[in-house]
């Protein structure tokens, strides 16, 4: 045999070979998902990452034809389900939330001694931008952001406000805060909102720091009111509450919230899921069902989501000193 037909045979070879996987990836594709999803929630439930994702969960089942279950798992500021994210099986049928900048504490501070980044994932789109906001129980002595800065700064380190972790967005909010007007307040961390809503209104917290989807009913209810909303202009969800900016403090924060798989998800799921994501994402009746539950979907995906949390990961990594 030649060398000229041993080279031919063999690229042949080759050329079958790539055939065979991209048939291989193409009917995998086609497949997908021939079972149900399981989509991780890093917090309580209750919460607005809760809320945000069975809302998800229920519109999403109807795009894919399979069930879609949401799986709380709450613990080490959202790490014991972004953990078990990383870990899983890159196949499409483990999903979860990324909260940011929330999840970027358990890999940057240098105390956390974590093995996860944000290549731990692969960011498929990002779902919401839910602002955050300070609230107090309805019979509070506060009634505006002033009055309550006033006192921290009377009583430095007395008055206390809830958080859900070091780094979380609501923490790197209260942080900006005393930055601004040079004062403390102790954070207490609980577990999700839910929880911390229930201590403030039980007056074991003086602030609620919440975001917006988190508040908005009790609001309306009366049962809660909200101090300041950390968002350029007034939100449509709660109108009659003024900004901070509006009450003379420079803060606008904000989490947000997107879907996410273990990192080295094929390219052919990858495109797949995404274009179920987005069917889902955009329809009107998902987005009218959104404005419900006072959410405000910002749909961004693929490459755009990837740099749109790099970004932010270096921007939180700068204002921890991390």
């Amino acid at each position: 045999m030649t060398l000229i037909s041993r080279r031919k045979i063999l690229g042949a070879g080759a050329t079958i070979g790539a055939l065979s996987i991209a048939g291989v990836r193409g009917a995998r594709a086609q497949q997908y998902p021939d079972r149900g999803i399981t989509l991780i929630v890093p917090y309580g439930a209750g919460g607005g990452t809760d809320i945000t994702a069975r809302l998800l969960a229920k519109d999403l089942e109807v795009v894919i034809g399979k069930p879609v279950t949401v799986e709380n798992r709450a613990g080490g500021g959202g790490w014991v389900g972004w953990g078990a994210l990383a870990a899983a099986k890159p196949d499409g049928y483990l999903l979860g939330y990324l909260n940011a900048p929330s999840m970027y504490a358990g890999y940057l501070d240098p105390q956390s001694n974590r093995r996860e980044r944000l290549e731990s994932f692969t960011p498929l789109m990002n779902h919401v931008i839910d602002y955050n906001l300070w609230a107090v129980k309805k019979d509070s002595p506060f009634k505006t952001v002033k009055d309550a800065i006033d006192a921290a700064k009377k009583e430095p380190n007395k008055l206390t406000i809830t958080g859900y972790g070091a780094g979380g967005d609501d923490h790197i909010a209260i942080l900006g805060v005393e930055a601004e007007t040079a004062t403390k307040y102790v954070v207490i961390h609980y577990r999700s909102s839910a929880e911390a809503k229930t201590a403030a209104l039980g007056g074991h917290a003086d602030i609620f720091a919440a975001n917006i989807s988190e508040v908005a009913e009790d609001v309306k209810a009366g049962n809660i009111r909200v101090l300041g909303v950390m968002s350029p202009t007034r939100s449509k969800f709660l109108p009659d509450a003024p900004t901070f900016k509006e009450q003379g403090y420079n803060q606008i924060w904000s989490v947000s919230r997107g879907i996410a798989a273990p990192a080295d998800l094929p390219k052919d799921i990858e495109t797949v899921l995404t274009g179920y994501l987005e069917k889902t994402l955009t329809s009107k009746d998902h987005q009218a069902k959104a404005e419900g539950l006072s959410l405000e979907p910002s749909i961004i995906k693929g490459a755009d989501y990837r740099k749109f949390l790099k970004d932010n990961e270096q921007a939180t990594k700068k204002l921890m000193g991390w």
